[in-house]
């Protein structure tokens, strides 16, 4: 698989509606919270998917090892193992999995040797809640 089709089936994978369940949350405050959560991580996965297609960053079968490698890529489709609660983790498996292979993409390809430049540019390019949330 190429890099635009890996992209296309994490677009489509962050795109399922969460399925949250009031009946999970004590209070309407809890409910909420997460989903302003959940609506943020969808945020986040689209700029890094975007920024996957504007650059040469290369998706492998690497990057797929983070988020305890929870999200993996076999046979031209996706696979997720839950941990806790499927709505509020899923979206921000792919924001790891993107934030692993931009990561690399900017310590191999543009050339940032340190962690601490890595973040730097990361907040250039995503803004420092982005960078705060999956280049830490």
């Amino acid at each position: 698989m190429d890099k635009y089709q890996i992209l296309n089936l994490l677009r489509e994978f962050v795109s399922q509606r969460p399925g949250l369940d009031f009946a999970n949350y004590g209070d309407v405050s809890d409910y909420r919270g997460d989903s302003r959560r959940i609506t943020q991580q969808l945020n986040d996965a689209r700029a890094l998917i975007r920024f996957c297609e504007l650059y040469s960053v290369d998706i492998t079968e690497r990057n797929f090892s983070a988020f305890s490698g929870r999200l993996s890529l076999e046979n031209g489709k996706l696979y997720y193992c839950t941990g806790q609660y499927w709505p509020t983790e899923y979206r921000a498996s792919v924001c790891a999995v993107l934030a692993s292979a931009i990561w690399n993409y900017f310590r191999d390809d543009c050339h940032h040797e340190t962690g601490d430049a890595i973040r730097k540019q990361a907040t250039k390019e995503f803004g420092r809640g982005i960078a705060s949330r999956w280049f830490n």
